[in-house]
């Protein structure tokens, strides 16, 4: 469980495809702190630490995990959001994100609106699991949506969090790995069956 605050930026070192299973090597400032069999998010994804050596930590990603994110268009030098999981005697600052993504979306619009970026996605899939000022986790990352349609939905980063996760580096067309809010989840899932 996590809480979609994200603790640091990683960067992709090596990619090693092993049948149908991607081996990601990930340098980062707290690689060395992790231990074996430890759940890390990565770009929102919750991935199992399995080696871990020299400032470099390994995780490995099953052919599911790589059909629902973007981890296929992963690449050497490519950063990630990393976040450890949450502690229970600690305050939840962000949303309950689970690290199970959803869903990809692709990054269509991107403006600065002097103080802050508002970024648009189009979604993969039709849903109605977004709501205006509800959760959403993109890369990892819990934010506030602006805007939310069945295909279509925005949100506005701060600088804080421009500077201090991979939307620096987030373009037109680049995909995103979404998880969406677990309570709006379980909430369709039960008027779906009612």
């Amino acid at each position: 469980m996590f809480t979609g605050i994200i603790e640091t930026i990683g960067k992709v070192i090596n990619i090693r495809r092993d049948g149908n299973n991607f081996h990601y090597d990930i340098s980062s400032n707290i690689s060395n702190e992790l231990k074996i069999d430890q759940s890390l998010a990565h770009n929102g994804c919750c991935l199992t630490v399995v080696d871990i050596k020299d400032g470099i930590h390994t995780v490995t990603a099953i052919k599911e995990t790589i059909d629902r994110t973007h981890f296929k268009t992963l690449k050497a030098n490519d950063l990630v959001n990393l976040e450890r999981c949450m502690k229970l005697n600690e305050r939840l600052d962000g949303h309950i994100v689970q690290g199970h993504v959803d869903s990809i979306a692709k990054c269509i619009k991107k403006e600065d609106h002097h103080g802050s970026t508002l970024f648009g996605f189009r979604l993969e899939n039709e849903t109605k699991l977004t709501v205006e000022k509800g959760s959403i986790c993109i890369n990892g990352i819990s934010l506030t949506l602006v805007e939310a349609n069945s295909d279509y939905f925005s949100v506005a980063i701060i600088p804080y969090t421009m500077a201090n996760t991979t939307f620096c580096n987030l373009n037109i067309n680049d995909l995103v790995n979404v998880e969406f809010d677990i309570i709006g989840k379980y909430v369709a899932r039960m008027i779906e069956k009612s």
